[in-house]
């Protein structure tokens, strides 16, 4: 016997779990994964619709209780079926609730209506138009007789000009359109603009002999039966954009549709602008910051055909293209593409997971690649293609490393280092451009020497102590706690502490040491509005200023021929977060931000200021290879048991009772060391989190790390049924994430 699991009524929350259905014997060789099939429901047997999510031949209760499936709906899988297919998948992965992974790839739903342009039209000839009016004046339907005089000068007529400047109703409308005199003609507009009316078309460009022979090797690879994914490494200025391109032109030329992801909303605008140029209006964009009416108008042009290519950050995955053939993950590497609210999804993963259920081909792309993705690609997984020098050959910049001790030593206290200061100063007299980096995302309050560069760490992570406003240090890891000193442990100086620049401060320095420069500042606070990124951007694109200041989300693939000086105001930053992943992070921020310069024919130059010039992962960003830095990191990796060497999975618990949660975290750590009592599988903490509490909402973790991720996913799904069977775990809010 065949037994089918569905998904009822995806609308309602509460049903926040399939149901399991006999399938009849007529349709067990019919029947797959993603059709809609009517079932009967509830107490009354109403017939209703559903996805089918799963099939097996065990039954989850007593067989006779099992009621049987009435019929397949249609005889193919419909894109949104797929889509709940996937929430499916995404729920057992990642330990959501079905409610949230459908929330999640299908993110519009409820009242949303299409927007509606509507023109009034005189559906009367103009003889009998006038003694009507003429009529209606005299009866006093004064409302009624202009909205005819206005028809006669002008049909058809905007409804919206009709009563802004007619003051006409629907009260005054609905007679005359019963009685035939005006006609009412409604289409549907989109809330989007057009994002390619503004953008010139841009001819192909001519690809290098590198570029040619890498696409090449895709092809061949796509040709095959089991295609894999592919990884497209090629160092900053290598031109991955334009292989891109190729491989999406030739996708729509096959009648098929493509997902462009990139890691932040910041780089939608010049992606956007270069898709627009090569494709024109078969390109869309899609992100989190347009409104629910404006999701829905994509999601509906998508649905319907009417555009090819939709570029976007991590929610763009799930647009409900029909015959989807490519998904492109730019700057794979980045963390933005984990989520971080449940289900705790990462895109690269669900790309692969929906490419396969759709028959779709996934490009990785990435300077620097995630240590996970290059090790797939090394074990053959993933195939990995290399592009190794930039676009027509263009050299890497000059890069320098600052010893910020030594500048310290040397009486300069200002956050720009003599050599930085001189650089600035040359670029604005030649009339170009300069970004200054401050990597702050993810600083966490570590505790550093000025003098000597020491680090204060966890002795059993590895990891940089978190400085908490209590006067300790804190481990988020293990738990590992301590006093914080006000003398350096190893050299004894004062001047131990944690970093304070922030970009607003490097401002004031900029406009203060340079007048009568122009500068642009883009990080948080400048990017709440609608809008912002794409002003300060095309700002800075046209030359409108000298100097852009900001975080990590200015060295994401941009491309700004004029800017040939990168600083780098404090590598140490993210150095020392308290994250096994910080010198990966370092090492990509770094090479990322020293490949913005020099992308035009101008020879570039960057300059990394550090408290660590020796640390393996910035010298080899200045040296801008790949190969060192992997080797060296997955040799740490291997050591501690971190990712990629082995799998981690982390349960994050939560609730308003501190106590409770000790106890409830507490208990899971028990039953998981239980479980896996005969396997290799190592258990550290529970630990408060990096943040400990949000909101009077208290927060710890536990992380489990074994080298087989299929145990881990066992231990996860065991958790997940004690937690549900045990009435304690109540008041708590439990979360798994999987590195």
């Amino acid at each position: 016997m065949l037994y089918a699991d569905v998904i009822v009524d995806i609308s309602h929350e509460k049903l926040d779990r399939s149901f399991q259905y006999l399938v009849p014997e007529n349709l067990e060789k019919e029947i797959r994964v993603g059709m809609v099939a009517a079932i009967p429901f509830g107490n009354g047997n109403r017939e209703r619709k559903g996805y089918v999510i799963g099939l097996s031949q065990t039954p989850k209760f007593a067989p006779e209780k099992i009621k049987s499936l009435s019929r397949l709906c249609s005889g193919e899988e419909t894109t949104e079926a797929r889509l709940v297919s996937l929430a499916a998948w995404m729920r057992e992965r990642y330990g959501s609730t079905m409610a949230q992974a459908l929330k999640t790839v299908i993110p519009v739903r409820g009242k949303v209506k299409p927007k509606e342009k509507r023109r009034l039209y005189l559906n009367i000839d103009r003889e009998e138009a006038e003694k009507l009016a003429e009529s209606m004046e005299k009866s006093r339907c004064k409302a009624r007789a202009r909205l005819v005089r206005a028809l006669l000068k002008e049909s058809p007529l905007d409804y919206s000009r009709a009563a802004g400047e007619l003051g006409i109703t629907s009260v005054v409308l609905k007679p005359l359109v019963q009685q035939k005199i005006v006609k009412v003609a409604r289409s549907e507009i989109s809330r989007v603009p057009d994002l390619a009316a503004d953008v010139p078309r841009e001819p192909d460009q001519e690809l290098t002999a590198s570029q040619e022979e890498a696409l090449d090797i895709i092809r061949k690879e796509w040709k095959q039966q089991a295609a894999r994914p592919v990884l497209l490494y090629g160092i900053t200025g290598s031109g991955k954009t334009q292989i891109y391109m190729k491989l999406i032109e030739e996708t729509v030329a096959a009648g098929r549709q493509a997902i462009v992801l990139i890691p932040e909303i910041a780089l939608t605008y010049q992606t956007v602008r270069r898709f627009c140029g090569r494709f024109g209006n078969k390109v869309s964009v899609l992100n989190s910051r347009m409104s629910q009416g404006e999701r829905y108008d994509q999601f509906r042009r998508a649905k319907k055909g009417e555009i090819q290519i939709i570029v976007g950050p991590r929610s763009a995955l799930f647009t409900p293209f029909s015959e989807l053939g490519l998904i492109i993950i730019d700057e794979e590497h980045e963390r933005t593409y984990k989520s971080e609210t449940s289900p705790r999804y990462h895109a690269g993963e669900t790309a692969v997971k929906r490419a396969e259920m759709e028959g779709a081909k996934v490009l990785f792309g990435s300077a620097t690649p995630s240590l996970e993705s290059y090790t797939k690609a090394v074990k053959g997984e993933y195939l990995l293609v290399k592009l190794k020098e930039r676009y027509r050959s263009r050299s890497l910049p000059d890069v320098s490393i600052v010893d910020l001790r030594e500048e310290l030593r040397a009486g300069n206290r200002s956050v720009l280092s003599r050599k930085l200061e001189k650089a600035i100063d040359e670029r604005l007299s030649q009339g170009e451009q300069t970004i200054l980096f401050l990597n702050r995302r993810g600083y966490a309050g570590f505790v550093s020497c000025r003098s000597c560069g020491t680090v204060l760490k966890c002795p059993h992570c590895d990891v940089a102590l978190s400085e908490h406003k209590n006067g300790r240090m804190l481990c988020h890891y293990c738990g590992y706690e301590r006093k914080t000193v006000k003398n350096c442990p190893v050299c004894g100086s004062p001047y131990i502490g944690g970093f304070k620049a922030g970009t607003q401060q490097i401002e004031q320095v900029l406009q203060k040491k340079f007048p009568g420069a122009k500068i642009l500042r883009m990080d948080y606070d400048t990017t709440r509005t609608k809008g912002s990124y794409e002003q300060i951007l095309s700002s800075f694109a046209a030359h409108e200023a000298d100097i852009l200041v900001g975080t990590q989300m200015i060295v994401k693939g941009h491309d700004f021929p004029d800017v040939t000086l990168v600083g780098v105001i404090a590598a140490d930053l993210s150095l020392n977060a308290a994250d096994y992943r910080c010198a990966e992070r370092t090492f990509q921020l770094l090479t990322q931000a020293v490949g913005r310069s020099g992308r035009g024919r101008k020879q570039g130059e960057a300059v990394i200021q550090t408290y660590h010039p020796d640390h393996y992962s910035i010298q080899a960003a200045a040296e801008q290879d790949y190969e060192k830095f992997y080797q060296e990191e997955m040799g740490y990796r291997t050591l501690m048991d971190y990712p990629p060497a082995a799998h981690m999975l982390s349960v994050l618990a939560s609730g308003q009772d501190e106590e409770l949660l000790e106890k409830g975290i507490g208990y899971i750590r028990k039953f998981a060391e239980h479980i896996s009592e005969a396997q290799m599988v190592r258990i550290i903490g529970p630990a408060s989190a990096a943040v400990g509490k949000i909101n009077d909402v208290y927060r710890k973790v536990l992380y489990l790390k074994c080298a087989d991720e299929s145990l881990l996913l066992e231990i996860k799904n065991k958790i997940e049924k004690y937690v549900e069977i045990n009435s304690g775990f109540r008041k708590l809010y439990i979360q798994y994430d999987f590195e």
